[in-house]
Parts: structure tokens; sequence; C-alpha cells
């Protein structure tokens, strides 16, 4: 429903290659190219540089992105509120998570909306809470889990459940022998992270803070964006770190690692964020009202 120029221009903008947009649109690059050219004589002003083979946004280009979004959000959010005005429970479902919910608590809950909805096309994206937000604040996501609060002015945030994270490590591990640990004694042993911009890294960095610890006093060896590859290093023994339970579940069955409380207990929100002037369609409202009813079941049953 959107004008054709509006969405061809989106796609160069976002990709910053007309031969990118051109797969992605299934079109032609000349005629992208074209699509771009009209719009640009049409609004009477350059929307890219082209210097050396790249491209970049102008200023109007910036301003006209910007509003590229709104415009294709908005004509979506029409096609949704007419198809489901007919009754229809279908379309597409773009849906963002952070690493622990995304990999672990999302796919099991999808498969059964999908299940109740087969008319329903859901795609998730995977990566940590910055990247995910900054999706939902751009619209490319109808709505996103992350791990901790919001604080993005333009997003609401809704909690769904609260999560506990523990100290993980090898049984030989010396702190595999403790019932408990405190924040202090973490200082004296090798730490594995997670990567700047993680939602578990901020909420662990925040406890760690409220117990009187710095987080630059932790021995930290290595950062990882990927919650398996910590598994398996804190599995050899290199050190401990700091995870939710779902994530090792399977390895604390196998005997692989070993989980041990932090005393005071660190818990955080499962929250999920969605932009404040978008329209909440029933199919999002359907899903969102669907994860938070099965993952306050799924925390009922391990409490």
């Amino acid at each position: 429903m959107a004008d054709r120029r509006l969405q061809v221009f989106h796609a160069v903008a976002k990709h910053l290659s007309f031969t990118k947009a051109a797969e992605a649109l299934f079109m032609t690059q000349p005629a992208v190219t074209f699509q771009v050219k009209h719009l640009e004589e049409h609004l009477g002003t350059r929307l890219f540089d082209r210097v050396h083979g790249r491209i970049s946004l102008t200023p109007a280009g910036s301003v006209a992105l910007e509003y590229a979004e709104r415009i294709l959000g908005l004509a979506d959010e029409l096609d949704r509120r007419l198809k489901e005005m007919s009754g229809q429970a279908a379309g597409p479902l773009l849906i963002g998570a952070s690493m622990t919910i995304g990999e672990y608590v999302l796919p099991q809950l999808i498969g059964k909306f999908k299940a109740r909805f087969p008319a329903v096309v859901p795609t998730l994206f995977v990566g940590n809470s910055e990247a995910v937000q900054d999706r939902v604040a751009e619209r490319s996501l109808d709505l996103g889990f992350i791990e901790g609060d919001s604080h993005r002015a333009s997003l609401l945030s809704e909690l769904c459940c609260e999560d506990e994270l523990q100290v993980v490590c090898a049984p030989s591990h010396r702190l595999a022998q403790d019932a408990f640990t405190l924040p202090a004694a973490l200082t004296r042993h090798a730490y594995i992270n997670r990567e700047a911009g993680s939602g578990t890294r901020e909420v662990i960095d925040h406890y760690l803070q409220k117990e009187g610890v710095a987080p630059e006093s932790l021995d930290v060896v290595v950062e990882l964006g990927s919650p398996e590859a910590i598994k398996g290093l804190a599995a050899t023994g290199l050190g401990f770190a700091i995870m939710s339970r779902v994530i090792v579940a399977k390895e604390l069955q196998l005997g692989q690692l070993v989980q041990i409380p932090l005393r005071p207990r660190l818990l955080r929100n499962f929250s999920v964020v969605y932009p404040k002037e978008r329209f909440h369609s029933k199919l999002v409202a359907g899903f969102l009202a669907f994860a938070k009813e099965q993952l306050a079941a799924a925390q009922r049953l391990a409490a």
C-alpha cells in the first residue's frame, strides 16, 4: 500500500547499498536506482551521497528515512487493522529477543502459538538487549523481549516475569563446594563475562555495585556474546560465570556444570518493549498475552 519509491529508498538507506537492497527486494539494481532517482526528483533533493562506490545519507536523506519508517509502519498497521476487522488471525509477527530469552525461552512459546494460529508467520531476531531495543525503536520489530528494564524514552516496557541468576562453574572449581556465594568472594576467582551492551551484564553490574563490589574489580579473563560459548568455557574450569537458571538446565542434569546461589539473591526482570506511538494490533496483543501466561506458568513450576 505504501509508495513503492519509499519502500525502495528505505531498503537502500538501511543497507547503504543499492545491490543489497535489490537482493532484499527481489529487484534488479537498475530498477532500484530508477526508483530512488524518481523519488529524489519528486522531492527536489539528493537523498544519497555517492563517493568512490560507497553511498551515505545526505542530511535530507536522514530526514526522509525518519519519515519513511513512520509512513511504512502506519501502512503496515492499516493493513493489519483491516485484516483484523475481517476476522483473520494471520500475517507476519516480528519478534525480537535478547540472548537468554531468544535462545532458551521463546522458541517453544512461538511453536505453541503457531500451532494455535497456523496462518501467523513469526520471525524471531535474537541479539543483545541493546540491539533488540534499537530495532523496536526503528519499528522493524513489533515488540522485543529483553533482560532487565528499558530506559528508552520512545519505548514502553512491561514486566513479564522474574528470572534468577546464579554462579555457574565446573564441578572441580573451588566455588562448587559452597552452599552459596557472597558477592565480595567473587573477586578472588577468574570471571567469564558477557559483552558490553548485554542486558545480563547490565543487571549483574548493577547488582554488584549495590552490594559494594565494583564490577571492574572482578578478574575478567574473557568477554563473550554467546551463552553457549560461556557455558563451554565454564565447563573447562577456566573460570566462573553468572547465568540464568534456564540456560544451564541441561548441563546441570549432565553434571557438566554446578550452580551456586548468590546471597542476596540476584533477580532480574524479563520485560517486553514496544513503541509508545505504535498501534497494538490484536495479533501482537494476543501473542504478548500468551507469552506472559506461559512465562508465569513456567516461573511457578520453577519456584
